[in-house]
């Protein structure tokens, strides 16, 4: 995954100070550096002498030209003084892109009474502006440039706008139709297509069942770099050795089909026509992909792609997601909730050192490959992208892990704020017993994320939506 483009905009207005304006742009930019984030910041040296935005409009046209040609994702615009707001607003339109807008907090007036810079009075201007120009922005608020709310509020930004990237480039492998009694997996996707620029790119369980055996029967290093890994990452005893083998394959595969066409997720009918054309069930094939970032969902759930890699996104890729059904209530705590599947969650999340490789539980044919066990608690976001009836919305809620009783496949008990309330959401929808779950806070860039995507809703059940917009002004700090 490439990282990140930012294009770093730093803009003054002439009847304030150029120099304190100059010095602000170096001490912004080494403060952006050392939050240690994984980006590339593209700014504006050797455009002028000063490498600032300012008042003219050929000073726009290059930068747009630049910001282009590096293919940035995002535009932080700092204030370093009242800023010029029409040429912000230029640029913003003209690359339509995520926009930061936020200036360091003006200090006291001189002893003779003249005020340097006057940030906060340009950045209400530019925001007025920018709304002119119909260019979606997110505000952090005026701040010194050490102030715990600047971090808080950039780094959010710079999640959300990878939310936003990957989300406009998303491709979808679909391996397999859903099943056919899986009405909840129905999606509209000349829709998703239209709306937001999702493509899905469609082959059959023949396409990889094929390509699985040509796999097999071959010694490519990619294969036995896959069954070294199960081998060592699981406990496989109750398995035989071409089972593994074959899981190993069908891993190999679907990693070959998501490369060739260009997908960074995949949703597969996992059951049952795999099961009687390669005699395994994908788990753990699944499990193994979603832990190298290219998250893989059951049951040819379209949605559930698009939710995995939006979570993913949202960590800058540091973090993997498990796709998981929300099942049951837990038997003591009622705001608890089991959530499970077959044997897919990432192996890296696991409690035990070697979970078990076994073979699945509830279908007749009991087909080795699912990868069951706890996986680990702690604080979790929880949430669901879909839609019905052309709304689309994302459902997007925090929890914990707690003790619970032992099942069987891959699970982790969770506890919310309010379970009825959760519940009530769920069921009156648009959504379904499919979520997304991942082991950081992402609630917030995800909420921001929304504000770039048209036709998109956030529904936060908690923290609620203005719980979050406090956040992002800098409560509890």
């Amino acid at each position: 995954m490439k990282r990140l483009k930012l294009g770093y905009a730093p803009t003054r207005r002439f009847v304030f100070s150029a120099e304190d304006a100059f010095r602000y742009k170096v001490m912004i930019r080494e403060k952006m550096e050392s939050f240690g984030m994984d980006i590339d910041i593209v700014d504006l040296e050797g455009l002028n002498q000063e490498g600032l935005l300012y008042d003219d409009h050929i000073n726009a046209e290059q930068i747009v030209d630049r910001f282009k040609q590096e293919k940035v994702d995002a535009v932080f615009f700092p204030h370093c003084n009242f800023g010029t707001e029409d040429t912000v607003a230029r640029v913003g339109k003209a690359l339509g892109k995520p926009v930061l807008l936020w200036g360091p907090r003006d200090e006291a007036p001189l002893e003779d009474g003249m005020r340097l810079r006057d940030t906060q009075c340009g950045l209400f201007a530019t925001g007025k502006v920018l709304r002119r120009f119909n260019v979606p922005f997110t505000y952090v608020t005026n701040s010194r440039l050490n102030d715990p709310v600047f971090e808080r509020g950039f780094t959010n930004f710079v999640a959300a706008a990878n939310v936003v990237r990957q989300f406009r480039s998303l491709r979808i492998l679909q391996i397999g139709p859903r099943p056919a009694s899986f009405w909840t997996m129905m999606c509209n996707e000349g829709e998703l297509l239209e709306r937001f620029g999702i493509e899905i790119h469609p082959i059959t369980i023949v396409d990889i069942q094929r390509a699985s055996q040509r796999i097999e029967k071959g010694n490519s290093s990619e294969l036995t770099a896959a069954i070294d890994y199960i081998k060592a990452k699981l406990d496989w005893s109750e398995v035989t050795e071409a089972d593994v083998r074959r899981i190993a394959a069908l891993k190999v595969a679907m990693r070959e089909y998501a490369d060739k066409t260009g997908s960074t997720a995949i949703a597969i009918q996992c059951w049952s026509s795999l099961q009687d054309a390669m005699g395994i069930m994908p788990c753990l094939a699944n499990a193994i992909l979603t832990d190298e970032q290219i998250p893989v969902t059951c049951e040819t759930d379209i949605h559930g792609a698009i939710t995995s890699v939006m979570v993913q996104a949202a960590t800058l890729n540091t973090q993997p997601t498990f796709f998981a059904d929300i099942t049951v209530r837990h038997p003591e705590n009622d705001n608890g909730e089991l959530l499970f599947h077959c044997g897919n969650f990432p192996v890296s999340l696991s409690v035990e050192d070697k979970p078990k490789l076994r073979k699945h539980f509830l279908f007749d044919d009991h087909s080795p490959g699912t990868h069951e066990g706890e996986i680990r608690g702690g604080g979790m976001t929880i949430a669901r992208f879909d839609g019905d009836n052309g709304e689309y919305q994302m459902f997007l809620g925090k929890a914990k892990g707690i003790e619970g009783p032992y099942t069987r496949g891959s699970y982790v008990w969770v506890e919310v704020n309010d379970w009825p309330l959760w519940e009530e959401k769920l069921v009156k929808g648009p959504y379904v017993h499919h979520s997304v779950g991942v082991h950081a806070n992402v609630i917030p860039a995800l909420y921001e994320a929304c504000s770039y995507i048209p036709g998109l809703t956030p529904d936060p059940v908690d923290p609620t939506e203005r719980e979050i917009q406090a956040w992002l002004r800098g409560s509890k700090l």
